[in-house]
């Protein structure tokens, strides 16, 4: 493990930008903008790659070249030392971007916001439609 840990330079590099779908390619988008997620984090992508059992380093440090703002990248190992895959389902940074841009909606940081604001929106929102109906009147 220790040999793996100290060549972290080969290990791929995902920035958050790749994934986003609320950027454009000229932006550094890299996978389709239905297959991407609405703005992921270093932490969402890490916990993603956790899941497939991906050993994985998240560099806070580190910013997008395009972008000097975007804070943040992950690095992944994809593939042992041998050439054998960590795990055999992700053979690509392709594949690993789609795989983690599909598990990052349903990451447990976000499901968990979305209800109360929600439920608040859903109780304004009768609220402003009748409004909205007394003054096209």
């Amino acid at each position: 493990m220790d040999a793996e840990i100290s060549n972290i330079k080969k290990w791929i590099i995902l920035y958050p930008v790749y994934i986003n779908s609320k950027k454009t390619i000229a932006e550094g988008r890299r996978i389709s903008t239905g297959k991407a997620c609405e703005n992921p984090t270093c932490i969402e992508i890490g916990d993603c790659c956790a899941h497939f059992k991906l050993p994985f380093a998240i560099e806070l440090d580190k910013a997008y070249p395009r972008d000097f703002m975007q804070r943040g990248r992950v690095r992944v190992l994809l593939k042992k030392e041998d050439g054998t895959l960590v795990n055999p389902a992700i053979s690509s940074r392709k594949q690993l971007m789609h795989c983690v841009a599909e598990l990052v909606p349903r990451h447990p940081g976000r499901t968990k916001k979305p209800e109360p604001a929600a439920a608040s929106i859903s109780g304004a929102g009768p609220a402003k439609s009748g409004k909205g109906g007394k003054k096209k009147r």
